[in-house]
Order: structure tokens, then sequence, then C-alpha cells
């Protein structure tokens, strides 16, 4: 579908789509040449376009073109070189990228007349924007970056629990033998220490050095990471305000005809937040394409209070849709996919 419509003129970039940048079930998007520092984040509402609200809004501007620093507890709006001109029946939704979520870059799209972040209505014709906030690490980006993906929809894709548990039934989608699976399948923490050394997570320390989003392999795990060791109760007090990586109990595959994606368990449990980075393609862990099961990697915020995650824990569901086609290339199958058959790991940029 994301070919096709690039070629309809659905999507509309600024330069022309790079080789890489349609994935098996998403398009990446690319930061433009200039970004606005603002003084808070918003919503455009109806009859408002995003780039009026930035005239209200913006303290400075500045170009991306050499590469340049945002700094963590500010709230920046870049204009994407993508454009969208949607047929009628054709929506999309939007998420940060893996190695976004995981470097604790709060990031959102935005389009114009909108009551809601990453959610793109059927028929939008007109830009989009980044809405980036870094939480943890301040981190150097330039044109051409990319922090968010989109996903295009046409009509209902969503399996109902029926439809799930009959799929579940055919793929094994989870590892637990035991799995609780609804309306989708239920995804627990892993607090037992699964990864070496007893490893069950890691912590971001403070006032670190910038992090170079385009930077591969680039940085040294000791200076930006606390590694976790289990506890005798396998448990782990998040403390108010700081994040960690952590790994499902449960390792999860995406079959090659469906998606999946990460929402959260419930939402009145507001005292964390799980997975900023929640798409998951085809091909997610499937043995045939590299894959045997992958653990989901939790970006793992705490809010106002000291929280007590315990192990097993359900922290969120993985929900699954169908495909309108089999893409041509699986997650994990020779296009360097980062993630395949992974367990507990940090972003591309660390040295492990």
């Amino acid at each position: 579908m994301i070919a096709e419509l690039g070629r309809a003129g659905g999507i509309r970039p600024a330069k022309p789509l790079a080789d890489d940048q349609i994935q098996p079930a998403s398009l990446d998007l690319r930061l433009g040449a200039t970004a606005y520092r603002v003084r808070a984040s918003f919503l455009p509402g109806p009859q408002t376009t995003v780039a009026e609200r930035i005239a209200e809004l913006r303290l400075h501007e500045f170009p991306l073109k050499a590469g340049a620093v945002l700094e963590t507890g500010c709230v920046y709006i870049v204009p994407l070189l993508e454009s969208l001109a949607l047929p009628g029946d054709v929506a999309a939704a939007a998420n940060p990228k893996s190695s976004t979520g995981r470097l604790d870059v709060f990031t959102r799209v935005i389009a114009d007349e909108t009551r809601g972040f990453d959610r793109i209505a059927a028929g939008y014709r007109g830009p989009l924007y980044a809405e980036i906030s870094p939480k943890t690490f301040p981190v150097l980006v330039r044109e051409g970056s990319r922090l968010s993906q989109i996903r295009f929809r046409r009509g209902q894709a969503l399996l109902d629990a029926e439809a799930l548990r009959a799929l579940h039934e055919r793929e094994r989608l989870t590892d637990d033998a035991g799995a609780d699976v609804g309306e989708g399948i239920a995804v627990g923490v892993d607090l037992s220490g699964l990864g070496p050394g007893g490893l069950v997570g890691y912590r971001a320390k403070r006032h670190t050095g910038v992090i170079d989003v385009e930077k591969r392999d680039g940085y040294d795990l000791a200076e930006f990471w606390e590694p976790m060791a289990a506890r005798a109760d396998r448990s782990l007090i998040l403390d108010p305000d700081e994040f960690y990586i952590l790994a499902s109990k449960e390792a999860v595959q995406v079959p090659p005809d469906y998606a999946a994606e990460m929402v959260p368990f419930d939402p009145l449990v507001g005292e964390f937040r799980v997975h900023y980075a929640g798409f998951f393609d085809p091909g997610f862990g499937y043995a045939g394409a590299g894959g045997r099961g992958a653990r989901a990697v939790l970006e793992v915020r705490s809010r106002e209070v000291p929280f007590i995650l315990e192990h097993g824990q359900i922290v969120g569901r993985l929900v699954y849709e169908r495909m309108a086609e089999r893409p041509k290339t699986l997650y994990g199958a020779g296009i360097g996919s980062n993630y395949q058959a992974q367990g507990l790991k940090l972003s591309k940029h660390f040295r492990v």
C-alpha cells in the first residue's frame, strides 16, 4: 500500500524517498530543514493549522542542515519532508521508531486541524510535523533524520479476540503456554534476570553527553546507562522521573501477513508509561525471517510517585492487524533490521 500511495500522490515528499525508507509495514518520516523551539506542547484543534500555532508559540528557530542539538526539557516542532494527500478511505497512525523510544526522546506527529497526536484522519491533505522533546539525553539531529514512522490503514484491520485466538493457535504468537489472549496478547515484564549476568535492565544516567541519532555503535554503554541486576524478590522500584530499559517476559512473533502494536494494558494505571515505540513489523521474531521469537523491549518511565513492578506483571497488550498484502521483505530478512531475535537490548547507538 505504501509504494502504491507514493505512486498515486498520496505521499508527497519534498525530497525523493530513500530506498530504505519504506519498511515492511510503515514509512520512516524525515525531519525537514528547520526546527522551532516552542513554549509548550500543543494541538492545533479544528480550523487551526500547526504553522499558525508555531507562529504564536515559537521562541526561536534554527536550521538543521548541518545538524543541531535538541536539549532535554525543551519542546521543538520540526516540519517533516513528507506531506500527505490521502484518499478518503485511507487513514494513518504514527509512532516513534524503536531507536527513538530507547533514547527517551518523546516524539509525536501532528497534522493540521487535529484533536489528537499521532493520528491522521482519512482523506487528510496537508503537511506533517514532529513534536520532539528529549527527556534524558540531549540529541544531535539533522535534516533527514528519522525519528518517527507512519502506518496507513484502509478499513478495519484490527483482529478481534476470536480472530486473534485463532491466529495464536495456528502460529503460536508467544512462547508462554498459558498466554492471556483476548483483545490482545498480554505482555509481562521480566525481572528474573534472563539477561547475561542476571541482568534485568538498564537505568539511564543523568547529565550525559550528546547522542548523535545517526551514529551506530558510537557510544560506550557505561557513559549513559547503569546496568541493573535481578533482586532476590524479583521486583523493581521505579523512581519518579527516571527512565528504564526492560524486556518482556514473553518472546513474541509477528507472522508475515500481520503487523502488531503495543498498547497500554489498562489506561487507568497511570503510574508509569511503557513502550513509546509501539509498532512491530511483519516478521518480527518470526522464524522464517531469522527470528526465534523476540522479547519486546520496554521503555519505562515512572511518573510522580515510586512504583513497584513485580516479575511477570502485565504492562501492555500486543494487538494484531491484518496486512492488506504480504510485504515483499519481512522485518529482519535482509533489510538491516536492528532488533530481530532480540533479548534485552539498548538502541543501536551503544556498544555493549
